[in-house]
C-alpha cells in the first residue's frame, strides 16, 4: 500500500523542488503506533533539511516534518493497552510528518486535549518541548529570576515567554526585529515584561538597565555569532545560556574573551532535540506532559499558556508555507493541514 507525502525532488534543493508524491505506507515496529496525520507544524529545520544543510539522525525516514496531530490508525507489536485505534494524539517524530501516515514511538505521543483543535495540537510538540528544555531542563529557571529570550516572536520564543511567566520570572525580556513583533509579545497574556529591537538597540545595555546591573539568569539563544558577546555580557553571575541554533553563523571572529565564563561561573549548554536518544526524548515528553500540557490552550482559550498560530496552509500549498517561514515575517506558528 502507498500513501501521499510531500517529497523533495533530487532529495534536496530550493522550495520549487517540493512536490506531492507517493511513498510506501510505514510499518509499525515494536512499540510503535501508526498515526493518520491531520496537521503538521513547520520548523526552520525543515528548510535546512530541504536544502540539504541539516545533519539528519541515522534513523530519519527521508520525509520532512517532526511534529503532528492525528489519530491512532494501527498498533504495532508490544504496544501498551493504554492506546487504542482512534485515539486523538499529538506527537514528536524523528521525521516523516509531511505525510498521510507516520510510524512513531508510543512514548512520543501525547493525548490531544479536547480543548485543542488539530491545528493547535500540531503546533505544540517540537516547539514547546524545545522551549521547555531552555527554560526548565537546562535553564532551571526559578521564581524571581530574569530571562532573555531571542527570536521571541517564533513559536518557541512565545512558548518560552509564557512558561517563564507561569514559573514566576521577574523579568522576561524578549528580542525581535520589528515593532509589530515586539508590541505583540508585550500585549499577549503572560507575555514579555520588556521587549528590545536587536536591530536598533543594544540588548545587553537594555538588559543591564532592566535588571539594575545584575543581568539575566537564563538566556535562550538561536542566533549565535552576532549575539555571543552581548549574551555573555547580559548573563548574571551563575547565569545559564542554552544555544539552539546559529542563525547568524557559528564562527566567532577576532579576539574572544572567555574570562567571564570563569569569573561569572557561567554555564553554556548546547541543545538539540531531534538527535537525542529515544530514552531522553521519552523522559522529556513525560515531564512536559506532567508540568504544562493541560495548561496550554488556543489563543482564545482560558489557559495561562496559549499557542499562537500565524497561518494555516493546505498541504497542496506547501511551497507557499515554506516561503512564508523563510520570509521571517511570522508571529507564531505556521501549520499545514492534510486534505
Amino acid at each position: 500500500m502507498s500513501m501521499r507525502a510531500i517529497l523533495v525532488k533530487d532529495s534536496k534543493g530550493p522550495v520549487e523542488n517540493l512536490f506531492m508524491g507517493e511513498m510506501p505506507m510505514p510499518i509499525a515496529g515494536s512499540g510503535q503506533l501508526i498515526v493518520k496525520i491531520k496537521a503538521f507544524g513547520l520548523n526552520r529545520m525543515d528548510i535546512l533539511e530541504r536544502e540539504g544543510q541539516y545533519p539528519l539522525p541515522p534513523n530519519a525516514p527521508g520525509i520532512l516534518g517532526v511534529e503532528f496531530s492525528g489519530h491512532v490508525a494501527e498498533k504495532g507489536p508490544n504496544t501498551s493497552d493504554a492506546w487504542n485505534v482512534g485515539d486523538e494524539v499529538m506527537g514528536l517524530a524523528v521525521g516523516g510528518a509531511y505525510a498521510e501516515y507516520i510510524a512513531v514511538e508510543q512514548t512520543h505521543l501525547m493525548r490531544k486535549p479536547a480543548h485543542l483543535d488539530w491545528v493547535e495540537a500540531a503546533s505544540i510538540p517540537e516547539v514547546f518541548l524545545t522551549a521547555y528544555q531552555g527554560v526548565v531542563v537546562y535553564g532551571e529557571l526559578k521564581k524571581g529570576e530574569s530571562v532573555l529570550i531571542h527570536a521571541a516572536a517564533t513559536g518557541v520564543g512565545m512558548a518560552a515567554i509564557q512558561m517563564a511567566r507561569v514559573l514566576g520570572a521577574k523579568n522576561v525580556i524578549a528580542t525581535a526585529s520589528t515593532k509589530e513583533k515586539l508590541d505583540f509579545l508585550l500585549n499577549i497574556p503572560n507575555g514579555a515584561t520588556h521587549a528590545v529591537n536587536y536591530r536598533t538597540e543594544d540588548f545587553a545595555a537594555e538588559v543591564k538597565k532592566i535588571t539594575e546591573g545584575k543581568g539575566v539568569d537564563v538566556i535562550l539563544d538561536f542566533v549565535g555569532r552576532t549575539h555571543w558577546e552581548k549574551n555573555i555580557s547580559s548573563l548574571a553571575v551563575d547565569g545559564r545560556m542554552t544555544i539552539f541554533a546559529f542563525l547568524s553563523g557559528h564562527i566567532l571572529h577576532g579576539d574572544v574573551d572567555i574570562s567571564p565564563l570563569l569569573l561569572k561561573r557561567l554555564r553554556i549548554q548546547g541543545s538539540t532535540l531531534r538527535t537525542r536518544s529515544i530514552d531522553y526524548q521519552t523522559d522529556l515528553i513525560t515531564k512536559f506532559k506532567n508540568d504544562f500540557v493541560e495548561q496550554i490552550t488556543g489563543k482564545d482559550g482560558a489557559g495561562p499558556i496559549k499557542t499562537y498560530i500565524h497561518k494555516v496552509y493546505n498541504w497542496r500549498d506547501i511551497k507557499d508555507a515554506h516561503n512564508e517561514i523563510e520570509a521571517n515575517k511570522n508571529i507564531g506558528k505556521i501549520v499545514v493541514e492534510i486534505s
